[in-house]
């Protein structure tokens, strides 16, 4: 049963946009190691920007300067 976890920042993804992340992510386990899309298990993780971190500082700051 393969298992996908997706972690993104919670700036305000839709219900839809995670919908094809789902499709996305299980169809790509099909075609490319042929993994069965019945077992195939995503999760998505939503993170605040203050708990994520990209050279040594927090995204929320980034955002704030427009990177």
């Amino acid at each position: 049963m393969p298992y996908v976890n997706i972690k993104i920042t919670n700036e305000g993804v839709t219900s839809e946009q995670k919908k094809q992340l789902i499709e996305g992510a299980t169809n790509l386990l099909k075609d490319v190691l042929g993994k069965n899309p019945q077992t195939t298990v995503v999760v998505i993780d939503e993170v605040e920007t203050d708990n994520w971190g990209i050279g040594g500082e927090q995204v929320t700051d980034r955002r704030k300067r427009g990177q």
